[in-house]
């Protein structure tokens, strides 16, 4: 029966570690909207994980318009299937998968998910 313990602790003890980390141990810092050169947009922010574990987080982009309504909205993973170490961030430009709106009022980013790899 001891056996059968340390293996179950042995083998769950990665899936513990991952709901550790949820979207708020991530923030996203000096999110700044732009335009690039040749029509494009930059949306280039640092990506921050907080977590006391090494994970991964979705970064969701969403550009509304002045009444609110979405008018694009994606979803990334800034670091591929690499993790972030504990306190550890990353620098992020997401702006390659937007095209520009000239209707666009707002444009948010957030936390979407967290995953460790």
């Amino acid at each position: 029966m001891k056996v059968f313990v340390v293996a179950a602790v042995l083998l769950l003890a990665p899936l513990a570690a991952h709901a550790a980390c949820s979207a708020t141990d991530f923030a996203i810092k000096d999110f700044k909207p732009g335009a690039a050169p040749g029509g494009r947009m930059s949306l280039r922010g640092q990506l921050v994980n907080n977590c006391a574990a090494a994970a991964a987080a979705q970064v969701r982009i969403d550009i509304k318009d002045a009444s609110g309504k979405v008018l694009q909205s994606k979803q990334a993973w800034p670091a591929g299937t690499s993790n972030i170490p504990p306190g550890g961030s990353l620098t992020f430009d997401l702006g390659r998968m937007f095209r520009a709106t000239p209707d666009a009022n707002s444009i948010t980013a957030s936390v979407a998910d967290v995953r460790t790899w």
